[in-house]
């Protein structure tokens, strides 16, 4: 829950608070109150733009995981791929976008305006023929100027950057836009993998 809340903006609110206290205590003769305002509200207004200047906010959850993948999760998540749910899902800062780190590194993200934007995240029972189900991690990117066969290419990069025990697939798929124009969405699934 607390990662769900913006230091920024809540060191912004607490800074106008502690600052306008401080102005009505100027205003009506109070020079201890006046200085406490000052003192510490001014700084912390300040530090709340900086913090909110620099956030990059939660991805959505693109739909509520189910009690039968929860237990899935439990058993059978890697710490990476826990780790990345929980840090797309929070409040962040001082980074450009999420896993801009992990793009740049995979290759993916030759200047800010071509890295991939993670657009929302699912977590989904993987299945497939003759092996038992597995936890999947889904990210899902609008990439219109990284191609799809630079996605396909990187799919096994991909699997060991995040590994070890994960698989990466790629998938394509196409989503409609505001203005009804369809884009590129690739879906980037990081399966658990599962020893049968």
């Amino acid at each position: 829950m607390l990662r769900q809340i913006s230091l920024g903006s809540l060191f912004l609110v607490l800074g106008v608070v502690l600052s306008a206290l401080g102005l009505f205590a100027y205003a009506t003769g109070n020079p201890t109150l006046n200085l406490v305002g000052f003192f510490y509200g001014v700084p912390i207004l300040l530090g709340g733009a900086a913090l909110k200047s620099a956030e990059v906010k939660p991805s959505k959850i693109l739909q509520p995981a189910s009690s039968q993948l929860l237990k899935l999760r439990e058993a059978q998540a890697t710490p990476t791929q826990n780790q990345l749910r929980q840090d797309v899902t929070r409040f962040r800062y001082g980074i450009s976008a999420h896993l801009d780190e992990a793009l740049e590194k995979l290759g993916m993200s030759p200047t800010d305006e071509e890295r991939p934007v993670l657009t929302g995240i699912c977590e989904e029972v993987f299945q497939s023929e003759g092996q038992p189900d597995a936890y999947s991690l889904v990210l899902r990117f609008q990439s219109p100027l990284i191609s799809w066969e630079t996605w396909q290419a990187k799919q096994e990069k991909i699997g060991r950057f995040f590994g070890p025990g994960v698989i990466a697939v790629v998938s394509q798929s196409e989503i409609q836009s505001e203005d009804q124009k369809e884009r590129q969405s690739i879906d980037l699934r990081l399966i658990a993998e599962v020893k049968s």
